[in-house]
């Protein structure tokens, strides 16, 4: 049996108050003038608002008590320390749900869904949808530890089939995921589904669609939109992407050392793929869930590990499938409408990488499902693991 140790996250005082005096001491330049607020990237108003709070009402300590309210574990996977929850739930250790995040998220993104998807009796729900719940932090990110090059989210999957398998002991389970979380739980499927229904992934969620089929070639006028679509929203949204797949040490040197840089760069891509509706970021999230996202990658200088796996992504070759091939772990969708960027191709794209067997069309919610619409979420994932059971 593996070594698997109870973990607390406690961050040195020295931490915080490094952190704490980056912020206060934060060199402000003037904004542009007489341009839309966000039209430039992050908005300076609403980060002078972030720092105000941060530094007069925030508290990480008591964010801290919250996170270690569920259990918490680290084990080691090929040298690597791996950090994640293990909730077992009313499932009692037969119903096991992987859940994966994605950039610029983390473990915490799931908090919300936790209490009703381990103990939907204690939360209008039926106690026969319950599910232990698994959550990881990626490697790099967060509580994990860090790799010592790249690591891309084929190779993550390989290490979550180790801990549910061999680690956890789970012969078959359950896993979902979006952005980066979507690619590794695709991974799952393809590379460590069951086969004649023993041992392995039995089925995958998904509420970002990340293999393509190969050729990718548009098979229909809706397919030929979508692409137009995607590029154009990548031209307008994707920088990032290039910049963290391509030169992502140049930008870690950057942000390394300034809080509110992080904090900026992260803060700009949950107002832009959130589902605001005309609001503003703090109608979909508390300043506390923000900062206390941030937080998990600043107490750990996770921030230069966690652009590196954009690198990993093109070191191991993309999300294209060999021709011919596709995902054959039976695999549901959510599509979430507030998605701005990656928004879902039509359904037949979908079904030439996928083994599509359930498809949900959502009312609201972005990027960050389960942390913008846990309602959604929660029910969705119950829906979908009812026609798997």
């Amino acid at each position: 049996m593996a070594d698997i140790q109870p973990f607390k996250i406690d961050v040195p005082q020295s931490k915080l108050e490094w952190i704490r005096k980056r912020v206060s001491k934060y060199k402000w330049f003037p904004a542009p003038e007489g341009l839309p607020d966000w039209q430039l990237g992050m908005s300076t108003p609403v980060l002078k608002d972030i720092q105000d709070y941060w530094l007069q009402s925030y508290d990480w300590r008591a964010e801290e008590k919250k996170l270690n309210q569920h259990p918490h574990f680290v084990t080691e996977i090929e040298g690597l320390p791996i950090h994640f929850l293990h909730v077992v739930g009313e499932a009692g250790g037969k119903r096991p749900l992987l859940l994966t995040h994605g950039w610029p998220g983390s473990f915490f993104e799931f908090y919300d869904a936790i209490g009703p998807l381990a103990f939907p009796s204690q939360h209008g729900g039926r106690a026969e949808d319950a599910f232990d719940l698994i959550i990881p932090s990626l490697p790099g990110y967060g509580f994990s530890g860090k790799p010592a090059a790249p690591l891309g989210q084929r190779a993550t999957a390989r290490l979550w089939k180790t801990l549910m398998r061999e680690q956890l002991g789970y012969d078959t389970y359950l896993a979902q995921g979006g952005d980066w979380g979507g690619m590794v739980t695709s991974w799952l499927g393809v590379d460590h589904g069951t086969v004649d229904g023993k041992g392995g992934c039995k089925a995958i969620h998904l509420n970002m669609i990340g293999l393509r089929p190969t050729p990718a070639t548009p098979q229909s006028d809706e397919e030929i939109t979508w692409i137009q679509g995607s590029q154009a929203a990548m031209q307008a949204e994707g920088s990032y992407f290039m910049q963290q797949a391509t030169k992502p040490q140049t930008l870690a040197m950057a942000l390394m050392d300034s809080p509110m840089g992080t904090t900026a760069w992260i803060l700009e891509k949950f107002k832009a793929w959130s589902d605001l509706k005309g609001g503003d970021l703090f109608d979909i999230y508390t300043r506390d869930q923000l900062l206390t996202n941030l937080m998990i990658y600043l107490t750990n200088d996770a921030i230069a590990t966690s652009v590196w796996y954009y690198a990993a992504f093109f070191g191991e070759g993309g999300n294209a499938l060999p021709e011919g091939a596709r995902c054959e772990t039976p695999t549901g969708f959510a599509n979430f409408p507030g998605e701005p960027v990656y928004f879902p191709p039509p359904r037949s794209w979908c079904e030439r990488a996928y083994n599509i067997t359930y498809w949900s069309d959502q009312p609201h919610g972005g990027h960050f499902a389960a942390m913008e619409a846990p309602d959604l979420f929660v029910e969705d994932v119950r829906a979908w693991a009812r026609t798997v059971d």
